[in-house]
């Protein structure tokens, strides 16, 4: 039984114990104190492994409730040259259509989302562009900025001719771009 478990060690790169979970990114709380001899797959299934670790008579436990992480997503409208436009709403109440800038540092709104979202230039930002020249733009703030259901708060903005979801925002998540929908990972 040792011999086979160093080959799927060695196969497999997980271990197998006791009276233990293995754990694939689930926070290591769950089950930790449970007897058996068992696993939850990336699915929140338990597998028993009673058989392997020669001890088939142990119940394996009831895991009820395994937290799930959170994914926010936004379904992808169309897309303008390539880059995904999405649905954002500012303030809890107004929806625009935006592209999802990865190389933007800054989120950007037009003149006509200023004004609808009554949004007082506060200052300028000077901004690096994507042809390389060097812009001024008027900055304001925004009560929130809000995708799929992820959300920051008390955010500034710049504010220019192209809409554009920048770092400001997407900094906090690890993005996941599919063919249909943008999926936003929240950072640890």
């Amino acid at each position: 039984m040792k011999s086979f478990l160093k080959v799927l060690i060695g196969i497999t790169g997980v271990a197998l114990t006791h009276t233990s979970v293995i754990n694939y990114g689930i926070p290591a709380a769950i089950a930790s104190d449970a007897e058996g001899c068992f696993m939850v797959n990336s699915s929140g299934e338990v597998i028993n492994l009673a058989s392997l670790c020669g001890n088939s008579t142990t119940p394996v436990p009831a895991i009820t409730e395994l937290p799930q992480p959170r994914v926010f997503q936004a379904k992808i409208k169309h897309r303008q040259a390539g880059t995904p436009v999405i649905d954002v709403t500012f303030n809890g109440k107004q929806k625009f259509e935006m592209l999802l800038d990865t190389g933007a540092t800054q989120t950007t709104i037009t003149q006509e989302m200023a004004n609808a979202l009554k949004v007082v230039p506060v200052g300028t930002a000077v901004a690096h562009i994507a042809n390389g020249e060097v812009v001024q733009f008027p900055l304001g703030r925004v009560g929130s900025i809000e995708v799929g259901g992820a959300t920051v708060s008390d955010s500034m903005v710049l504010i220019g001719a192209v809409p554009l979801l920048g770092q400001n925002f997407l900094g906090g998540y690890d993005i996941t771009i599919k063919r249909d929908v943008v999926e936003f990972h929240p950072q640890e």
